[in-house]
């Protein structure tokens, strides 16, 4: 099939949805749209996205064109993951689930490329994928995360002492008692990998391939660890109903809508505590000491 241009959209199509003398393009196969042009007519896109109000029958299109102009993103993300075995389809479906929780939190004020903020909510996704179905042997998450943890703190503890670090230089490290230091090695040996070093082979490879050179980019969501822990005590510090307004719409991910018919109050009102919330929120991290 043919791509489409961002002018060949507007100009085949019509126009739509047309408030506040702004006009969208009509586009009758979104998927069809080159990846250069989706980022431009995205921009757009979003930005009237913001205003309407969801449920609406125009909210529901340019979600659903932003998701499918937008599914170039998640195949180029999904191809940094084809030597893991699983099906293609597969990942592009998860990643898919990514891609449609960064269009719904995306902010068109935070002037950053949407391309830039989704690819981390499409990777992570997908790593999430594998790291819930990698394994042998089905074990509890607690004991999946401290598998992470100790392979971390076996590696630096090696790195700092020059041997193989024991039981209780780990449990001390860790914060960990040193029978939950044994359970996440017990849990380690249920779950199945491969060796950075183990050779790749194919026809089209020139020359001896290791894992590690197929390995992707370092994922910049990692960064957000430490802003999800400072802002824990900033959202215990909320009053209940605050706390309870973000925990259904960023947990829950329950729409305005659905908050607001929950509170018995307008989706507009909800927008606006919302947006209150968030700006105490944002000031206690940038401003340390001020709620």
């Amino acid at each position: 099939m043919a791509a489409v241009t961002a002018a060949q959209a507007t100009a085949t199509a019509g126009e739509t949805i047309a408030t506040d003398g702004a006009a969208l393009p009509l586009i009758e196969d979104p998927a069809a749209v080159t990846p250069k042009d989706a980022r431009e007519l995205s921009r757009r896109f979003l930005g009237r996205l913001a205003v309407l109000e969801e449920g609406t029958h125009e909210h529901q299109y340019v979600r659903n064109t932003l998701i499918e102009m937008n599914l170039s993103l998640v195949r180029y993300a999904s191809s940094r993951f084809r030597t893991r075995g699983d099906s293609v389809e597969d990942v592009v479906q998860v990643g898919t689930i990514g891609l449609i929780k960064a269009i719904d939190r995306f902010e068109v004020s935070r002037e950053v490329e949407f391309t830039t903020f989704a690819v981390p909510y499409i990777v992570g996704e997908i790593k999430r994928f594998f790291r819930d179905t990698s394994w042998a042997v089905h074990v509890p998450r607690r004991l999946q995360e401290a598998r992470v943890e100790l392979a971390k703190a076996t590696d630096e503890l090696r790195s700092r002492l020059g041997r193989t670090p024991t039981t209780r230089e780990l449990s001390e490290l860790m914060s960990l008692s040193e029978e939950e230091v044994i359970e996440a090695r017990k849990a380690a040996n249920c779950y199945q990998s491969a060796s950075l070093d183990a050779a790749l082979t194919s026809e089209s490879d020139s020359g001896d391939t290791v894992l590690a050179d197929r390995l992707g980019e370092e994922d910049p969501s990692l960064e957000l660890v430490d802003d999800f822990n400072s802002l824990a005590p900033l959202i215990a510090s909320l009053d209940e109903r605050d706390r309870r307004i973000i925990h259904m719409r960023f947990v829950e991910e329950l729409t305005q809508a659905q908050i607001a018919a929950r509170l018995d109050v307008s989706q507009m009102h909800v927008s606006r505590l919302i947006s209150r919330i968030i700006k105490r929120l944002r000031k206690g991290l940038l401003e340390p000491g001020v709620a």
